[in-house]
């Protein structure tokens, strides 16, 4: 088998995993239930690892297209948690490229979702929370953060205060599951025995 078809078929196979992942989003305290944590991008972040940078991004296009039979978001959902997924992977790939240590693969996996958080802000202030704001005015919006913190004022505040860290904690859980097997199974993703 070609290494571009091995490849086709590894991001296949990571893109149905990342699929059903998505799938089985849930809530989480102190957090709006309207936002979800999942684990969808640890299938990602294997293959930028084992395939590179572009095939993380791709499961991630992927993944997201497959979602949209299901959205509840208009799409909206998808394209920003495509573009949070695709600049963990293509950060931490890029970064794992050069440097495919234990060690390296940490700095990469963690600066990837350092950029996936810092960048979590300006997706979901211009991007995301614009388009939500067709179905539930600001002020609910803003209301549902004030609820756990009545100290927060503005959508800017909500955000830093509460969807950047919980994004960078969402992708740490990837960072950790990758930690756990990817040594494991990097021989099989790349066709390579043991």
């Amino acid at each position: 088998m070609s290494k571009t078809v091995r490849n086709l078929v590894v991001t296949a196979m990571l893109t149905a995993v990342s699929f059903i992942l998505m799938l089985l989003d849930f809530s989480v305290p102190l957090i709006p239930n309207f936002v979800k944590m999942d684990i969808s991008e640890f299938p990602a972040l294997l293959a930028a690892f084992a395939l590179g940078p572009v095939w993380g991004a791709g499961v991630c296009l992927l993944k997201n297209l497959l979602h949209l039979t299901v959205t509840t978001t208009g799409g909206v959902g998808e394209l920003a948690n495509f573009l949070l997924g695709a600049v963990f992977t293509l950060v931490a790939g890029a970064i794992y490229k050069h440097k495919r240590t234990r060690t390296g693969a940490m700095i990469a996996s963690i600066a990837g979702a350092f950029a996936m958080a810092a960048l979590s802000l300006p997706i979901n202030y211009y991007i995301t929370y614009p388009f939500y704001q067709n179905f539930m005015p600001l002020d609910a919006i803003i209301g549902a953060y004030q609820a756990i913190n009545p100290g927060v004022d503005g959508l800017f505040a909500c955000l830093l205060i509460f969807n950047v860290p919980f994004t960078f904690v969402k992708g740490m859980l990837d960072v950790i599951l990758c930690a756990l097997i990817y040594k494991r199974i990097s021989p099989l993703l790349k066709g390579k025995s043991n």
